[in-house]
């Protein structure tokens, strides 16, 4: 049995969610599956709940979100999950904090808003 890779999108605003599971499922819904969070607790909710057929690939966050920013979000799933790949969309990202974040490898990749549709894709394509 092969394990299905699961990316996982979180930002607290709606609307770029559903422009993301757009996006993604039109261009890569046939190679990964998708799960789509609106907090940094409820990504964590998800990736507790994958089954064992599902291996975790990608995580693509926001940096500014309410309760947890998405550096240190994704501190904390680098601490658990060291290979996953990275990548922060902002449109409000310090540039400090996303310099801090890659020298600490928690972050791969940024990418503001509005992101191109095509190097978003290269992006996850590319770390295959």
């Amino acid at each position: 049995m092969s394990l299905q890779e699961v990316i996982i999108c979180v930002d607290d605003e709606k609307v770029i969610l559903n422009s993301l599971r757009t996006m993604l499922v039109r261009k890569l819904g046939k190679e990964y599956e998708f799960e789509f969070a609106e907090s940094a607790e409820e990504a964590f909710e998800i990736i507790e709940s994958l089954g064992r057929n599902q291996k975790l690939y990608l995580i693509i966050t926001d940096w500014h979100m309410p309760t947890m920013k998405g550096d240190e979000f994704l501190s904390k799933i680098k601490a658990s999950y060291p290979s996953i790949k990275t990548i922060m969309l902002s449109g409000y990202a310090d540039s400090r904090a996303i310099q801090v974040a890659k020298d600490n490898l928690f972050l791969d990749y940024f990418l503001a808003k509005p992101w191109e549709e095509e190097e978003l894709i290269d992006l996850i394509i590319d770390n295959k």
